[in-house]
Formats: C-alpha cells, structure tokens, sequence
C-alpha cells in the first residue's frame, strides 16, 4: 500500500501517519514477542503432561543393592520418571529477528538441559527408544494454535 499526500499544509499529517504506523508496528511486534512467550509456557505445561504418570516397564531397583524400586517405561512409551531430572530441567526462549519492513520473526523453543535426553529420544545400542517429542508437540498444537490465532489488539 503506498500513502502520499503533496502540498505544504499536509507535511505535518505525512508525519502523523508515519509516527500512527510505526508505533502500531511496534505495538504488534510486542504482542508477537508475547505470544512467543506464552506458545513456550504451552509447550512446556505439555511437556510436564508427557513426562508424567505411571509407565508398563518391568519393575527394577533404583541402585544395586538398595530396596528401593521404580517401574520404567517400556520401549516406545515415554521415559519413566526416575530421578525426576529429564522432567525438571529444560529451558525455554523466544528467539526474534527483524524481519522486512519493521516486522519481527519469532522462533519458540524448550529445550531439554539433560544430556541423556536424547538417548532416551533416539534409543542407544543397548536400548530401545522412549520417544517423547512428538508427543510434547502433540499435546501443545491446540493451545499453540489458539494462542497464534488470537486477533491482534
């Protein structure tokens, strides 16, 4: 869309678009940063979801030698919460970049700080894979999806 206005007396009201539209943009790359932020929480609450509850692994003890017992997950479901780790530590952040004329591009991401995450993912030589991502991602697309479809203010 172009907007042009000649003459002396409307030099002024070019400016006063100009300024209108600026702080618009400004205001909807906020609410896109916003969103980002709250598409991570989504992401995350899914998260807690998929890695929770009871597992059909065959029971075992925690450490040689100890009473102590838990129940693993069988392979192809999610793991089982051993030590409570893989659930508890995963970061989250909205990364955003300037994209063409003022807008911004956000990408949201939780990333797990575990490094044993993706054996658990993926499977090991000795082990069979717990896959868990696709179910996070899953579980967070209707509320990603209502968030992102949200009209803008």
């Amino acid at each position: 869309m172009k907007l042009w206005i000649d003459g002396d007396g409307f030099n002024s009201a070019g400016r006063q678009i100009r300024a209108t539209v600026k702080e618009m943009t400004a205001d909807i790359n906020r609410q896109v940063l916003s969103r980002g932020v709250r598409v991570v929480n989504a992401i995350r609450n899914a998260e807690l979801e998929v890695l929770k509850g009871k597992r059909n692994g065959k029971v075992l003890r925690k450490k040689p030698g100890t009473k102590r017992r838990y129940r693993p997950s069988a392979p192809g479901e999610p793991p089982a919460r051993r030590t409570g780790n893989l659930r508890l530590h995963w970061h989250g952040q909205v990364k955003s970049k300037n994209a063409s004329r003022g807008g911004v591009s956000i990408v949201a991401e939780l990333e797990s700080q575990e490094e044993y995450a993706g054996y658990l993912e993926n499977g090991t030589e000795n082990m069979a894979p717990r896959p868990f991502v696709e179910k996070i991602k899953e579980k967070a697309k209707p509320e990603i999806e209502k968030i992102l479809k949200e009209p803008y203010n």
